[in-house]
């Protein structure tokens, strides 16, 4: 018989669809005091599944990347337990600073209309300076830890 965990744990499939459908992911990155520095970040995935962030090249969580270009993402959803639903990324992070490449990134970032539209051929002067004060991070994972506790059809 196989175990709960085994049971809860979501398919790859089951994870990019679950992804594809959540706005908000947080992310741990590895503050200067040793400390987990959690931020709740908007995000997309690229068409490899990797997970994509945006940020001021000069934030905490940049520099904390610098030092050390590992991170924790989390995305949760459900109220009762048995619509509990999550996904753990342990991912490398590259920081993408090109203005160009962010741009095009930035498109599969799930953002309010606004901040889609303004990166349109057109773009203003202003947007195109944000950009160059921006990174992209590029998150690969290299673990996925997923639970749906939805699977166990009611019975714990």
């Amino acid at each position: 018989m196989p175990s709960r965990r085994d049971l809860i744990r979501m398919t790859p499939e089951e994870v990019r669809s679950y992804l594809s459908g959540q706005r908000r992911i947080v992310l741990v990155t590895i503050g200067p005091d040793g400390m987990p520095h959690p931020l709740p970040m908007n995000y997309g995935l690229d068409d490899e599944g990797r997970v994509l962030i945006t940020s001021f090249r000069k934030s905490q969580k940049v520099k904390n990347l610098e030092r050390d270009p590992r991170a924790t993402l989390l995305v949760e959803s459900g109220e009762a337990y048995a619509e509990l639903k999550a996904v753990v990324l342990h991912c490398d992070v590259e920081l993408v600073t090109d203005p160009d490449a962010i741009a095009n990134l930035m498109r599969n970032l799930r953002a309010d209309a606004a901040m889609a539209e303004s990166l349109s051929a057109g773009m203003s002067a202003q947007v195109r300076a944000s950009l160059a004060k921006r990174v992209v991070l590029r998150c690969t994972p290299f673990r996925t830890v997923s639970w749906d506790h939805a699977k166990l059809d009611g019975f714990y």
